[in-house]
């Protein structure tokens, strides 16, 4: 009897113990508000891509001042890469087949900025700003896109000299033809074909200005020296330059106080 009796309680403390490693513990219980991790695999959807609106060209200009904007473009050209404040940053001319756009001291490595060739596809988050009539994307990140490659073709923008119409092209890649050097005056009025800085008071390396007209009107243009450097096929023609030349021009629409457009080739006019 006694024997029956421990046999019986033994049974019952077996199933007593199955039954407690069958529960699961409390700590790793799933919320009901969570999503049954078969849904969705969190690979699925890359994180950067989450609520994405990239806008159009035509979106990022109704924009208000100071918006957050994220575009889509191809780098058509770059400025010299530099560190500032410890994070490197490059400036970028870039268009895309709906219009253009400049990144201002844009975030990037050194090593991504050797990656930024002409035509390749990145996509942009910063901040719609302007400065002196220049619209422009600041505080601007950036990552790479895969697919096809984009190069603009110049667009022929001498005839909007001078109109309410050539800003519409701000920042496009775009050219000018059968212009006239003129004469341009430094700060004491010393007159020559072109200067060091806008008044004449720089030396070789910095930005040239010149003038150059056509149709009896006369119109301001740079060579950029961090996107074109005295090394440069432009900055030594521009140095070489004379009153009265006749010259085609290409380079991108910049704008300060008006089109002040940074030139990346002067060849003698066709």
């Amino acid at each position: 009897m006694k024997k029956y009796i421990a046999l019986l309680l033994a049974l019952v403390l077996t199933f007593a113990v199955a039954g407690c490693a069958t529960q699961k513990p409390a700590e790793t219980t799933t919320p009901a508000t969570d999503a049954p991790a078969t849904e969705t695999p969190a690979t699925e959807t890359p994180a950067t891509d989450s609520g994405v609106k990239v806008m159009t060209h035509d979106e990022y200009i109704a924009a208000e001042l100071d918006a957050e904007v994220i575009v889509e473009t191809y780098v058509q050209a770059t400025q010299s890469w530099w560190e500032k404040d410890g994070q490197g940053v490059i400036t970028v001319y870039a268009q895309s087949e709906d219009g253009a756009y400049f990144m201002h001291e844009m975030a990037c490595s050194k090593e991504d900025a050797a990656k930024l060739t002409k035509g390749t596809k990145i996509r942009v988050t910063g901040h719609k700003t302007e400065w002196n009539g220049e619209i422009e994307i600041k505080d601007a990140t950036f990552e790479f896109v895969d697919g096809d490659k984009f190069e603009a073709e110049a667009f022929d923008a001498t005839a909007l000299l001078g109109t309410d119409d050539l800003v519409k092209h701000q920042n496009e890649f775009v050219s000018f033809k059968g212009m006239t050097v003129e004469a341009s005056k430094d700060a004491d009025g010393n007159e020559a074909a072109f200067l060091y800085k806008w008044n004449g008071s720089g030396k070789e390396g910095d930005d040239l200005y010149f003038n150059a007209s056509v149709g009896g009107k006369t119109y301001s243009f740079a060579v950029e020296s961090y996107l074109c450097d005295k090394d440069s096929d432009v900055y030594k023609a521009v140095k070489a330059l004379k009153v009265g030349d006749k010259i085609d021009m290409e380079g991108f629409l910049y704008w300060y106080e008006g089109s002040q457009p940074h030139i990346t080739s002067v060849t003698p006019a066709k």
